[in-house]
């Protein structure tokens, strides 16, 4: 099977929407798919309001038929809500192409955060272009039950996973920080909720890996954590190992792959008890859950690491490729799908 997938969210960017797409592509290849991708570059961009290292293309709606009609594909994916998901969206429509999308961020928290647009206008605004798909495909129980009563859907289940072979507990770099090491991920974003871990009163030294917005406030606002700046690849999964615990102040995401990344290094997580931690970490003895995010960090020291390693050891990125493969095939994508005219030079599908 030949798979399209539409995503603004692309390298040179680090998060969890990239790296579920690039762990994706690498599983479907061993089980037989072909993925493409059809992301912003190419197109003109300009900064992202609020956010100046991020970057919105522009795509034209010439380039975008020549690049769908370049991959030739068995089915189409929408992974974004971005202008390219959006163009290539209209395209489907334009040609009565069926298609999947992916509901992985919450926008309208994000927007509502950052702006004066009210959550209830972004949420008409998405179920509008989730509407249009033959499956919107979410990664938790909780999120289908939300985006259901919000009037979403179609919604179909496509489960995450972790690269167990690059996320590893041996070889942690060598921190010379008081101990124990209490360390977040991610983006260094008003949306990330990150002052409620950097806070709190703990023992030992907290750390922050990552680039955002926010740094250079945070910095100045609590000069006695560590902020180390982005970590990729086996630096990020050293200092994963090197941690004590795993803290996840986000009330906000829909999932959080950081989290299994984290436990593949064999570190328990601190989180409070919304989506996301709740469907990862639930009831398992791998992370401590709690609505005093300090009482969770402390309980989760105490934790087994290798109890944290063999539950990230179940939860593959083979499965959750099998299980998203499976949503396609099971549209029947050969005869919902007009494929498109194949031309020689699929290189150019990335732009």
């Amino acid at each position: 099977m030949r798979i399209l997938i539409a995503t603004d969210a692309w390298h040179p960017q680090v998060n969890g929407v990239v790296r579920t797409l690039t762990s994706l592509a690498n599983s479907a290849a061993e089980l037989g798919a072909e993925i493409d991708f059809l992301t912003p570059d190419g197109f003109p961009s300009m900064a992202v309001p609020t956010y100046p290292s991020l970057r919105m293309a522009w795509p034209n709606r010439r380039e975008i038929a020549r690049r769908v009609e370049a991959a030739a594909p068995d089915a189409i994916h929408i992974a974004t809500e971005g202008p390219v998901g959006w163009a290539v969206r209209a395209y489907c429509l334009r040609h009565k192409l069926a298609f999947t999308t992916s509901y992985t961020t919450r926008f309208p928290e994000y927007i509502a955060v950052r702006s004066i647009i009210p959550e209830w206008f972004s949420y008409a605004v998405l179920r509008h272009f989730h509407s249009a798909a033959a499956m919107t495909m979410v990664a938790t129980a909780s999120l289908k039950q939300e985006l259901a009563a919000r009037g979403f859907r179609k919604i179909g289940f496509w489960t995450r996973g972790v690269d167990t072979d690059l996320f590893r507990p041996d070889e942690p770099v060598e921190l010379d920080l008081p101990r124990p090491i209490f360390m977040t991920v991610g983006r260094v974003a008003i949306e990330k909720n990150l002052e409620a871990f950097l806070a709190l009163s703990l023992p030992g030294t907290k750390v922050v890996i990552g680039e955002g917005p926010q740094r250079a406030l945070l910095e100045r606002r609590y000069p006695k954590v560590r902020f180390l700046g982005e970590k990729k690849g086996r630096e990020l999964s050293a200092h994963f190992a090197a941690a004590d615990v795993f803290v996840f102040p986000s009330l906000t995401d829909t999932f959080g792959v950081v989290q299994l990344e984290a436990l593949a290094c064999g570190t328990p997580v601190a989180a409070f008890p919304v989506m996301g931690p709740l469907d990862v970490i639930a009831d398992h003895p791998v992370g401590a859950l709690d609505t005093d995010l300090r009482s969770a960090c402390i309980r989760a020291l105490g934790m087994s690491r290798e109890t944290c390693r063999n539950f990230a050891l179940e939860r593959s990125w083979e499965n959750s490729a099998r299980q998203f493969i499976g949503n396609l095939s099971a549209l029947q994508p050969s005869r919902s799908l007009r494929p498109a005219r194949r031309v020689a030079n699929r290189s150019a599908v990335q732009g």
